[in-house]
């Protein structure tokens, strides 16, 4: 059902509990998985490729070790609109990210609520 998920990554202990609930879903569906980095261009001085390249690797590790398919990618731009392009681009069946505790019906320019107005694919809002 879920061939191909779409997990956007960042620092955050809620990205990190989307992970493990994509993790659980890929297992289930035996899904590939894209993890994805956006880095903001405006913020982009503040953005060492290194930490990133990092971060994109301490998440790939748990899906290797489950012998998940998992690929990493890191895009630049506006993280709601890149998450929606890259869906698109990979033809993924789901979004899997966190959000930040804000509910989305209070906060209609958050990243999730964004992303849930423009997906191509359905989006498991992880809290």
């Amino acid at each position: 059902m879920f061939a191909t998920v779409l997990l956007p990554i960042d620092r955050s202990r809620e990205a990190a509990e989307a992970s493990t609930r994509a993790l659980e879903l890929a297992r289930e569906h035996g899904s590939r998985v894209v993890l994805l980095a956006v880095v903001e261009a405006e913020r982009e001085a503040m953005q060492d490729p290194a930490r990133v390249a990092e971060l994109l690797e301490r998440a790939r590790q748990p899906f290797a070790a489950a012998s998940i398919a998992c690929e990493v990618l890191e895009r630049e731009g506006k993280p709601a609109f890149v998450i929606c392009d890259v869906a698109d681009e990979i033809d993924a069946d789901l979004i899997v990210m966190s959000t930040r505790g804000v509910s989305i019906e209070e906060d209609e320019h958050s990243t999730a609520s964004r992303v849930i107005q423009l997906s191509p694919c359905p989006v498991l809002v992880v809290p």
